[in-house]
């Protein structure tokens, strides 16, 4: 009994594909199947069919990222820590300020697949493209902005971090975009799993400021801070 138990932990049930999610897939270190736009096939059809009805209105939807491994958010965890620390925060201050916009690894929704950051294809910007200032304000993203606002959850996609400014957590990302019909599985399934084994890694820097009152507030503010569409309905 206590094998099965063990095996049984580390597995839960998708109930809209009618697969077993192994825990390794929650947190990044598992190996999905995944087209070559690094998402899951079901949420690329769904994409597709956005696109296209996009491109009618003249927008060029593209993914700039969607499904991201544990070992590279680790390295992006990792690069923030030691920039922000050489910078002269405070190993604290410096996780604090990586958790405007980055998640720890082994917590990311975009270890799941269900996950899209996208702009426009048919605009050339300058500089850095995922930022606030370029999907407003005559930015060169506005009008997949404003296209998507309109017609995004028509094909299933929901913008997970809103500019609601009652929602704690994550800042606000107009470039990210979640699957739901997969994804409030996926997070059903993540939130039964035990945040201090995840963070609990040797390799991840700052590591000792993530002490379980920083992890249940995170849990709180962070990983449940998305629009409540996303969450689902006990």
């Amino acid at each position: 009994m206590l094998v099965i138990s063990c095996v049984l932990c580390l597995l839960s049930f998708n109930m809209v594909t009618g697969q077993l999610i192994k825990r390794e897939l929650l947190i990044g270190q598992g190996k999905p199947v995944l087209t070559q736009n690094l998402v899951l096939p079901e949420v690329y059809n769904a994409f597709l069919d956005m696109a296209q009805a996009a491109k009618k209105d003249g927008i060029k939807i593209e993914i700039v990222s969607g499904y991201r491994s544990y070992q590279r958010q680790l390295e992006i965890w990792n690069r923030k820590f030691n920039r922000y620390t050489l910078q002269g925060l405070s190993g604290e201050a410096a996780v604090l300020k990586i958790i405007e916009y980055s998640t720890i690894p082994g917590t990311s929704r975009h270890h799941w697949g269900t996950e899209i950051d996208i702009t426009d294809g048919a605009v050339t910007p300058n500089g850095d493209i995922l930022v606030q200032e370029k999907f407003h304000n005559g930015g060169p993203y506005e009008n997949l902005h404003k296209w998507m606002t309109t017609n995004a959850q028509r094909f299933g996609f929901v913008l997970t971090y809103t500019r609601d400014p009652h929602r704690k957590g994550f800042l606000y990302e107009p470039w990210h975009y979640s699957y739901e019909p997969f994804s409030v599985n996926y997070l059903k399934e993540f939130l039964l799993l035990d945040l201090t084994s995840i963070v609990d890694q040797p390799e991840l820097l700052g590591k000792e400021y993530l002490t379980d009152s920083f992890l249940m507030n995170y849990l709180n503010h962070h990983i449940k801070g998305i629009d409540s569409s996303l969450i689902a309905k006990q």
